[in-house]
């Protein structure tokens, strides 16, 4: 196929073609007195260029490229581009994705046309690898093997199986599929097994299950990912101390259930975003089929602000309350609400915050928790811009509740806030490049009550979403 040419004139047709050799267009990296602003620069794109397709379809990249025959001006040209690239890279299908505008020649070129080349390097039929992979307080070596882009646009096979540091296992057999539409519509539908070890609730659980996946965005800054799951579990207890509660729950389950997310992600970096928010809500309907039926509901925010350079001020909301259909339907273990730990309320140990019976968490059918804190710079910057700027210096103040809440509870507000627990403390921060987050934090529980587990002093945590 080799090349993919498109002409603005026919605004949809593609043929193969070899471009002239564009050159790279880059802003200046330092404040320049002759700096040309772009912004009402008139300009149009003639033509577009995709060089390097081997076995990617014209049709797929098309939806992916048409949009920039609307831009109206360079600043818009460039903007185009790069949604243009984040939609290619979107396809799974390229290692690496190059952008290059040029002017426009040759006959029909007008006299503010523009001519954009996408240099694209396509995966190999099949690759692999071994690789870390870290989240959940907990690091996993992961190994796995993918076969990109087999039938031309986008599809995927690949198989995954890691193993945690905490004694998780998991293993997933997926096949991908995106779609052609505005939407970015992306089906996904996998196999998998799960196997995890729980030693503060004192049991461990076998999850073999089937789950449908079906992803698009409503605009180009909410996603939504309706799914279907269906599950068999087996609880078992971790020794013959596990309190009779968890053992009442020890046994095999079936769950069939239909959940809705939504994300809306508006942050400028992942790991340590200086301005942006985020937003994430969560419906989830069990008892389709099964004997475990509850309905669910979680939120989680988090906003930014910085206050001055390097300075930034974050603010977390978490909360989710959930309701057994019928007396008929379990609720199992793995279904209800916990809080407490590295990742949630600091201060305390993991699940350390709610019921507990003989030292083994139960867990709860709600709960909420919130979080206030201050990034800023390592002490007289060491390693400023390089390897200093992957460290922060954390303060922070969280604060949050669990119990069996109901909404028709006349006195709700001073249910939820009747036992709330806070905790305080100061730490350091670490990015671990795009993956994950790292804190070791010393804490201070201040607020808690009778029967909940604290940790007090240095706690170590490691993760992508922290409260």
């Amino acid at each position: 196929m080799g090349t993919v040419y498109a002409k603005s004139e026919e605004n949809a047709s593609i043929l193969s073609t070899i471009p002239q050799e564009p050159i790279k267009s880059e802003p200046p990296q330092q404040p320049d007195p002759r700096e040309i602003f772009l912004d009402g620069v008139k300009a149009r794109v003639d033509k577009i260029h995709v060089d390097g397709l081997a076995r990617t379809k014209d049709d797929i990249i098309e939806d992916c490229i048409r949009d920039l025959f609307k831009a109206a001006d360079f600043q818009d040209v460039l903007l185009r581009a790069h949604r243009a690239r984040l939609k290619l890279d979107e396809l799974g299908c390229f290692k690496n994705i190059a952008v290059f505008i040029d002017t426009s020649k040759g006959q029909g070129a007008s006299p503010d046309g523009l001519e954009v080349t996408f240099n694209v390097t396509e995966h190999k039929r099949v690759t692999g690898g071994v690789t870390t992979q870290v989240g959940n307080n907990e690091g996993a070596l992961l190994i796995g093997l993918r076969a990109p882009n087999l039938f031309g646009r986008g599809e995927r096979v690949q198989v995954e199986y890691s193993h945690g540091s905490k004694r998780t296992t998991n293993f997933n057999l997926s096949f991908i599929k995106p779609m052609r539409g505005k939407y970015r519509p992306m089906f996904t539908t996998s196999v998998f097994q799960s196997n995890a070890e729980w030693p503060v609730s004192g049991y461990k659980q076998l999850d073999r299950g089937l789950l449908f996946d079906f992803g698009f965005h409503s605009t180009a800054l909410i996603k939504h990912n309706i799914q279907w799951e269906a599950t068999i579990r087996d609880l078992a207890v971790l020794s013959r101390n596990t309190s009779f509660e968890v053992r009442e729950q020890a046994g095999l389950s079936l769950k069939s259930a239909l959940r809705h997310i939504i994300s809306i992600d508006l942050r400028d970096d992942l790991i340590f975003p200086t301005a942006g928010s985020l937003l994430q809500l969560t419906s989830e309907i069990a008892g389709l089929g099964g004997d475990v039926g509850f309905l669910k509901n979680e939120f989680f925010i988090q906003g930014n602000y910085s206050i001055v350079e390097d300075f930034v001020l974050q603010g977390t909301l978490s909360g989710g309350f959930m309701r057994g259909l019928s007396n008929d339907m379990k609720i199992g273990m793995s279904d209800l609400y916990y809080l407490g730990g590295p990742l949630t309320l600091r201060g305390f140990q993991m699940r350390g915050v709610g019921p507990h019976s003989e030292g083994d968490a139960l867990g709860s059918m709600a709960y909420w928790a919130s979080g206030l804190h201050l990034f800023s710079p390592l002490p007289f910057r060491p390693g400023r811009g390089g390897f200093g700027d992957l460290f922060k210096t954390h303060l922070f103040i969280t604060a949050g509740n669990v119990g069996d809440f109901s909404l028709s509870d006349k006195n709700l507000i001073e249910s939820l806030t009747a036992s709330v627990r806070i905790s305080y403390g100061l730490g350091i921060a670490l990015r671990l490049g795009n993956m994950a987050r790292v804190e070791v934090n010393y804490c201070f529980p201040h607020t808690f009550e009778k029967g909940d587990q604290i940790h007090p002093g240095i706690q170590f945590g490691i993760g992508v979403q922290f409260v």
